[in-house]
């Protein structure tokens, strides 16, 4: 066929390797190393001379594939696979700063994320300014001469605020720094930031991709240029994924789109009812209509996400709300068929001070939904018995 394929298409029939069995499906390359037919032919490989595999670590056929099909859905010129998404936000911050650099960041991000910008990053001599999602004022004011990234994720876990990626992209590029949105919550069967501006979308693979809560993966999508210099790093700090979880994530990408479409008519009901509810206090989704940012959700998602974030009064509520529920999954893992529900304030958000927490918005009444493909319905009777 010569006419362009649609992603969803690509995702299913692109970057697929044949070998001379013919296999329908894209075959598991587990090999550490690969062969070659003589000396010459190594140093033609290693030279990068001809195309070819020396070793799983610098690439595989199986992650290749993976890495070529999330390219397609990503609008991406190339992608680069690692061991999780927490390595794929270290590829995405080391392979482009160094120390005297600044970066400027939300400071409503997923726990682990803060983590890392606030106690890693920052160790290695590079300046973090943390700012409000939403406000641009505030992120203009925050670049410095040696701002250098500006980094995010929208919506915001939990709390679902989205930030205006085309305003971003634009600011960060008059600063001549590199615009990075974790994917993560949206998928790229959600949205897609390199079509807004973004210049690099990175993501755990963990998550939606997986849609199974099976096997870790990471992945970051950009430019050739970018992601060569990003393959490089990954390289030489070995956080390459394993050629199965690759094969595992592959079967995740085929059915993505139909998995979210559903996943987010799902979230949007549950939500809606938890407005209804005389115990919850505020109910967090980017896809209610009396969103505070509705019409840029319309602009830049397919929808308003998987995860949902509702307030009861204290702790000890929230508490016994995830102690009675009977469907959903007390795990923090989200983007998985089955939803799943935790308590950001003592889990994803525990190793934050209070007061980061309390800066972030994470207060201790609130509690964290990641909605799956179960009936709409039953989930709702779960809550309902579970809120009393």
């Amino acid at each position: 066929m010569t006419q362009k394929l649609h992603p969803q298409t690509l995702a299913i029939r692109g970057g697929k390797s044949q070998t001379e069995y013919l296999e329908h499906n894209q075959a598991l390359f587990l090999t550490s190393s690969f062969m070659w037919e003589d000396a010459a032919h190594a140093e033609a490989l290693f030279a990068k001379k001809v195309k070819g595999y020396t070793y799983t670590r610098t690439a595989n056929p199986t992650i290749a594939a993976f890495e070529q099909r999330v390219s397609a859905l990503e609008g991406a010129e190339r992608s680069v696979a690692t061991s999780t998404g927490m390595s794929a936000i270290q590829a995405a911050f080391f392979t482009f700063l160094q120390a005297g650099d600044h970066v400027v960041s939300s400071r409503n991000l997923f726990g682990t994320t803060a983590g890392f910008i606030n106690g890693v990053v920052t160790k290695f001599g590079i300046g973090v300014s943390l700012v409000s999602q939403t406000d641009l004022a505030e992120w203009r004011a925050a670049i410095r001469e040696n701002t250098k990234l500006l980094f995010l994720e929208t919506p915001s876990n939990p709390l679902g605020e989205v930030a205006d990626l085309r305003a971003l992209a634009e600011l960060a590029h008059e600063a001549g720094a590199l615009l990075v949105v974790d994917n993560s919550l949206m998928s790229p069967a959600g949205q897609q930031p390199l079509a807004l501006g973004a210049d690099i979308s990175v993501q755990s693979a963990t998550k939606a991709i997986d849609g199974h809560g099976r096997v870790m993966g990471g992945v970051l999508s950009g430019s050739e240029a970018l992601m060569n210099q990003v393959a490089m790093y990954c390289n030489s700090c070995g956080l390459a994924m394993s050629p199965f979880n690759a094969w595992t994530l592959l079967s995740g990408l085929e059915t993505l789109a139909v998995r979210m479409e559903k996943q987010f008519a799902n979230a949007l009901e549950v939500a809606q009812w938890l407005q209804t509810r005389p115990q919850v206090k505020a109910v967090y989704y980017a896809g209610l209509p009396n969103h505070p940012q509705a019409d840029l959700v319309q602009s830049q998602q397919n929808g308003g996400g998987i995860v949902i974030g509702f307030e009861v009064e204290n702790q000890e509520q929230a508490w016994a709300v995830i102690d009675r529920v009977a469907l959903f999954s007390r795990t923090a893992n989200l983007g998985d068929v089955r939803s799943t529900i935790t308590h950001p304030w003592t889990t994803t958000h525990g190793r934050m001070s209070p007061e980061d927490k309390l800066a972030a918005d994470i207060r201790p009444g609130l509690v964290r939904l990641s909605v799956g493909l179960e009936y709409a319905g039953d989930l709702i009777d779960d809550l309902a018995q579970a809120l009393g």
